[in-house]
């Protein structure tokens, strides 16, 4: 069985739809709670869209998506070649400001992180970027 699918794509807007599908198609394989796949391409599409826009600077590169089911969890891993960026060090948003003095953009990260049990990032090899996103199952915690 396998237990492990990768996409290889790139990062272009475009893609969202197809990588949305995958991330559906893959989770459903490695029989994750479908309850909970909805939050986890939510925080794929705003963390693959963030790569896209503000990695990329919307020019393109390579992505690759990676989904595998480890005991009770899914595991997506999101690489790119971007110039590196950790977004775990991202303050939350102020939810206290008015709304007219919230910063424009800026809740990605935090949607990512609601989403999802755990967020890692770490520096590749190669100078890009790895995001381990992790999602616990409901029925196995």
């Amino acid at each position: 069985m396998t237990t492990r699918y990768a996409l290889q794509t790139t990062a272009e807007l475009k893609n969202l739809s197809q990588i949305r599908d995958f991330v559906e198609m893959a989770a459903k394989r490695l029989g994750f709670e479908p309850d909970l796949i909805p939050n986890v391409q939510l925080a794929v599409d705003e963390a693959t869209t963030n790569v896209m826009l503000h990695g990329y600077q919307g020019q393109g590169g390579s992505l690759e998506v990676e989904l595998e089911r480890i005991g009770g969890d899914l595991v997506v891993r999101l690489r790119d070649e971007a110039p590196p960026f950790d977004p775990t060090t991202v303050p939350a948003p102020d939810f206290t400001l008015p709304l007219a003095k919230r910063p424009v953009g800026g809740l990605g990260i935090y949607l990512v992180r609601r989403a999802m049990d755990e967020v890692i990032h770490r520096v590749t090899a190669a100078g890009g970027n790895e995001l381990t996103l992790v999602k616990h199952d409901a029925a196995d915690g």
